[in-house]
This record gives structure tokens, C-alpha cells and sequence, in this order.
């Protein structure tokens, strides 16, 4: 898994590098896919570099306790291992979902009709509140 994250990474810089160029932001289609892909992956992208900072963060701890430091120290990096360690199970799991297969549908627009059928007054008014429901729901 942290291979194809890495393999993610270079194609996110790789994206960063591309969007950069004049003659991508002078092609509209070609920019908004680029950006679509790029947005898309941004959040992976974040998310991976939350857990590579705390695993490094880890490793300098156990590298200081390892050179025998004095107790308060000592007392700082074991704090330290005990927050990044739950931080990094978390950021897994997290990672685990994100690294799942979009829905090619998620991007598309929704037209819904609502009416108030028989019922008069009372149906109009559910109506509404189901169009409130869906309308915050979009937000």
C-alpha cells in the first residue's frame, strides 16, 4: 500500500508540474481534466504526508531513546511515540478508504422533480421539507 501511495505522490508533483505550464492553462478541456484529477487526489496526497510525518516522527524518537538520553528527555520522546503511534493506525485506516475506487457517477449533476400529489395542503408541505432535506443534503 505505501508503494502505490508513493506512486501516487510522483503522479500528484507530476500533475502540480503540468498544471503549471502555460500552454495547460491556455487548453481549457485539457486544463479542467487536469484539475479534476488533481483534485481528486489532493486529499489522498494529504492525508500520506500526515503519515509519513508522524512514522518520521516516530523514528527520531526511537532514534534519541536509543542514544541514551537523559530522563526528562527520555520522558519526551515516549510521549512522543505514544501520540504519533494511535495517529498512524488512524491515518491507515483513513488511507484505506481514500485509496478506494471512485464512483465515475460522483461527479455528475442530480435533477430531481418533487410535487405535492393528492393530498393538498399537507402533501405541499412535505413536499418542501423534502426539498429542504435534499437541498442541504447538497450542501
Amino acid at each position: 500500500m505505501i508503494q502505490k501511495l508513493n506512486e501516487v505522490e510522483k503522479k500528484y508533483e507530476a500533475l502540480s508540474e503540468e498544471l503549471m505550464k502555460p500552454e495547460i492553462t491556455g487548453d481549457q478541456e485539457q486544463y479542467k481534466k487536469l484539475m479534476r484529477e488533481y483534485k481528486v487526489l489532493t486529499p489522498i496526497i494529504e492525508k500520506f504526508r500526515e503519515y509519513k510525518t508522524a512514522v518520521a516522527n516516530v523514528e527520531q524518537a526511537r532514534e534519541l531513546l536509543e542514544s541514551k538520553p537523559d530522563d526528562d528527555m527520555k520522558e519526551l520522546c515516549e510521549a512522543e511515540i505514544e501520540e504519533n503511534l494511535p495517529l498512524i493506525d488512524s491515518t491507515l485506516e483513513e488511507l484505506k478508504i481514500l485509496l478506494l475506487p471512485r464512483d465515475p457517477n460522483d461527479d455528475n449533476n442530480v435533477i430531481i422533480e418533487i410535487r405535492g400529489g393528492a393530498g393538498g395542503e399537507e402533501a405541499a408541505l412535505f413536499s418542501y421539507v423534502l426539498y429542504r432535506m435534499y437541498n442541504m443534503y447538497a450542501d
